[in-house]
């Protein structure tokens, strides 16, 4: 058994949204398996939802368990899951995340390239078309505003490709504008490794959550506000244009 919490299945395999898998053990309402297409949260991101099957019987995900051995899928009653578990992500609300979490990618690199290495200091996604992403700046001039907003719609319109790969954690350390995060980064892995998002030609940076796979199949977004969360906080509230 290892100290490590092993990478969401979902992170590398996005386009899986439905799985019958075999659990590796049960408790009334819950259920631990190795693999699993629900992303359980993290980093800003919202855990997906959906719904477990077995035996005729059909409950909705109420959350996650994450361990070194798998995942436990928690189902709100006392039913002990058994057999073989079928897993159904909802679609929509996936989009959605990957949606967030790669805009949030594209604010984040318009705020770091204007605002001369800004840091990241919190990102709040929500099941809305409005979301929110934090960085460590002491002001933002409305001419800044609309820089950010007219950099990061010219990313989505320039379709990008966004892909993952790993790199050793020692490596992505050394290596300058990969954490962008003032406190907190993507674990490394039990073999050393991190993942590290590449937007094409625009940004690269450690990140554990889902994402589109291109930036054009995002929605326009404008910059709804900047609200002061302290001395030196600033907090970008993002809108997506409705469809």
């Amino acid at each position: 058994m290892t100290d490590f919490v092993p990478r969401p299945f979902a992170v590398d395999h996005p386009d899986v949204l439905e799985l019958d898998v075999t659990a590796l053990d049960a408790r009334p309402g819950a259920v631990l398996l190795a693999r699993s297409p629900f992303y359980p949260g993290g980093g800003g991101q919202l855990p997906d939802r959906g719904t477990i099957a077995w035996n005729g019987l059909v409950r909705d995900v109420a959350g996650f368990e994450p361990t070194a051995d798998g995942l436990w899928h928690l189902i709100g009653d006392d039913a002990i899951p058994d057999g073989t578990i079928g897993l159904r992500v909802d679609p929509t609300f996936r989009q959605r995340m990957c949606e967030q979490h790669t805009v949030a990618h594209l604010v984040n690199s318009a705020v770091y390239t204007l605002f001369d290495g800004a840091l990241l200091t919190g990102v709040r996604m929500t099941a809305t078309d409005e979301f929110s992403v934090d960085f460590d700046l002491p002001k933002v001039a409305p001419e800044q505003l609309r820089a950010v907003e007219d950099a990061v719609n010219a990313a989505i319109s320039d379709d990008r490709p966004v892909r993952a790969f790993d790199m050793a954690y020692d490596e992505a350390q050394a290596t300058a504008g990969l954490f962008r995060a003032k406190s907190v980064a993507p674990p490394r892995q039990a073999d050393g490794m991190i993942r590290i998002v590449d937007i094409e030609a625009l940004d690269r940076q450690a990140c554990g959550g889902t994402h589109l796979v291109s930036t054009a199949q995002a929605r326009r977004v404008r910059i709804l506000k900047v609200d002061n969360k302290g001395r030196q906080n600033r907090r970008f509230r993002v809108g997506l244009a409705a469809d």
